[in-house]
């Protein structure tokens, strides 16, 4: 009923203006879904699509918009690169997550990095049509279960896991490698050369104080990084 209410709300404030959305994802099916998802919301017009990072930052810079939906697994830069350009550039401009990592795996630095809010892509079509009005509306968007892990981050900051030492890219390639994958899929998947893939696996290893990719796959299995 509060959430009825939430909603209800907030369509009665925003129905005099539409609100000009950009979808981001490299998924031409995953648009499409959301295309129709938005459709049905009165209030709300996808305006510009992007499928890659460079289409992200030209529709921003010649489209009037008042948010970005942006995934995070893109080929290249990844989408917390692109957000991390996007606030330096526009940095009144809210972006909200929209990705199938679960929120443990990136919520956290896509928050830190300036999102307004984060979603996973099985969430419900309300759900998502609320956490676009609340993060146009100028408020940060996070799940009941997100806000307890944020909480209990707060209060145990000191004792940050290895892992929270690495940079976005980094913990990127630290998934991948927990997944299986070698510098040559890396390199690929990610448009890098094979050379800097090792760079970042020689950084990763240094940070988290181990040696090989055996534990760094252990690690991110006991933590819950990957599946």
């Amino acid at each position: 009923m509060a959430l009825a209410a939430i909603q209800g709300g907030e369509h009665l404030e925003s129905r005099t203006k539409t609100i000009k959305i950009l979808i981001a994802d490299d998924h031409s099916l995953i648009r499409e879904g959301l295309k129709k998802i938005l459709k049905g919301a009165s209030d709300m017009k996808v305006t510009a699509e992007a499928q890659n990072s460079q289409e992200v930052l030209e529709q921003v810079r010649k489209t009037s918009l008042d948010l970005v939906v942006l995934d995070i697994s893109f080929p290249g830069r990844s989408g917390l690169e692109i957000l991390k350009d996007l606030k330096q550039e526009f940095p009144k401009l809210p972006v909200l997550i929209l990705s199938m990592h679960p929120e443990d795996r990136f919520a956290t630095r896509s928050l830190m990095a300036g999102a307004s809010g984060y979603l996973t892509k099985d969430c419900a079509a309300e759900e998502l049509i609320h956490a676009i009005r609340r993060v146009v509306g100028g408020r940060k968007y996070v799940s009941a279960s997100l806000s307890e892990q944020l909480a209990s981050r707060l209060e145990t900051d000191a004792g940050k896991p290895l892992h929270e030492t690495l940079s976005n890219r980094e913990y990127q390639v630290l998934c991948m490698i927990a997944l299986g994958k070698t510098a040559k899929d890396l390199a690929q998947e990610l448009s890098l050369s094979v050379n800097t893939v090792n760079t970042y696996r020689a950084r990763i290893l240094e940070k988290m104080k181990m040696t090989k990719n055996a534990e760094l796959i252990r690690y991110a299995l006991q933590n819950r990084l990957v599946e």
